[in-house]
């Protein structure tokens, strides 16, 4: 699998770790949060929240089933954000 790399992705990597309180290079794109990083529902809030923060953008609560790992939350951040 390639890892993609650029910045917003690099963000998001450091804003997961530190939530899930893990070294950034132990996360990887598609490791699920619940299963390999023990993140309950108040962690994954916590991430919600320091996303929208720092990427300045409302993220609905509904979309957190489908943030499970770093690739599927870039993807959500990035419909709500417009990135391309």
């Amino acid at each position: 699998m390639t890892q993609v790399t650029n910045p917003q992705l690099a963000e998001l990597r450091e804003i997961a770790a530190e939530v899930l309180e893990v070294e950034p290079e132990e996360l990887t794109e598609t490791g699920l949060f619940g299963e390999e990083y023990d993140a309950d529902s108040l962690r994954a809030i916590e991430l919600l929240a320091r996303i929208e923060k720092r990427f300045k953008v409302d993220i609905p609560q509904t979309e957190l089933p489908n943030m499970i790992h770093l690739r599927a939350t870039y993807d959500v951040v990035a419909k709500y954000a417009g990135w391309s």
